[in-house]
């Protein structure tokens, strides 16, 4: 099998490049567990919501394998569990799940899809672990970080027939940089949910003939002449200025990049 990059651009940054940080400040451990909530609120709505619409016969004439459902129902009780272990440890602080649209239109598409989300649930509490004060939060947050990893490692590769890693090391994204992303799937949340205090990046979209090395058209809306395009992958931070609306992508690009 060979490496693939798979560029994920559904936030951006326009301008000067600065670190996002939430508008209250250093999130609580609070914070943490709502923001983590949301997250798996969508994963498990979106599991649920694809196995009850794609039987196995479904799958399978999908050009998935027939043991693919089978594991996914196991992914999608274990996020379910995961809601339930937030919910609980939250308490009258829980926040509820919204309302969301996902696009996929066939099981195949929503195995593309649940790669993404997978990938995304990793670099999340890989990203939040700085901010967690508890350090019983801190296993628990740990625990569900390992399974997300393993989630992700199966479908890459598993089910999507590529390599079950992105590299060496696995990215961490901050709490805006990932709602951003999750903010492109949810329609509607109840009133009654508690303040984030986040607000998604403005879109940011780019050509799909994407490879190492080659130049790509970027779509968002620009604050200047000086703006960049910002990669992160594994540890590592790429800026790349952009001319006229293109940017050159590096030509040793490889894996799950998640573009800014």
């Amino acid at each position: 099998m060979f490496a693939k990059t798979v560029i994920v651009t559904l936030l951006a940054i326009t301008g000067a490049i600065a670190s996002p940080v939430l508008p209250r400040g250093t999130p609580t451990d609070i914070d943490i567990l709502q923001y983590a909530l949301t997250l798996e609120h969508l994963e498990n709505a979106f599991y649920s919501g694809a196995l009850a619409k794609y039987d196995q016969t479904a799958f399978v004439k999908s050009g998935l394998s027939k043991f693919a459902r089978k594991r996914f129902v196991q992914v999608g009780e274990h996020e379910k569990a995961h809601v339930e272990f937030l919910t609980a440890a939250l308490g009258a602080q829980a926040t509820k799940p919204c309302e969301y649209n996902f696009p996929y239109h066939d099981p195949k598409s929503f195995a593309a899809l649940s790669m993404i989300l997978e990938g995304v649930g990793t670099s999340a509490y890989l990203g939040a672990a700085q901010f967690i004060t508890d350090k019983n939060y801190l296993t628990a947050a740990g625990a569900v970080l390992t399974t997300e990893a393993r989630h992700a490692a199966w479908v890459a590769s598993a089910v999507n027939k590529g390599t079950p890693w992105s590299g060496p090391l696995d990215t961490p994204l901050d709490l805006k940089q990932v709602y951003s992303l999750a903010a492109g799937f949810i329609t509607k949340c109840p009133s009654t949910n508690p303040d984030l205090g986040l607000t998604p990046f403005p879109a940011l979209t780019t050509s799909q003939n994407y490879a190492p090395g080659r130049k790509i058209s970027l779509n968002y809306n620009s604050a200047g002449a000086n703006d960049f395009l910002v990669l992160f992958s594994g540890l590592s931070t790429t800026y790349l200025p952009i001319k006229n609306g293109k940017a050159t992508l590096p030509p040793r690009l490889t894996g799950t990049v998640y573009a800014v």
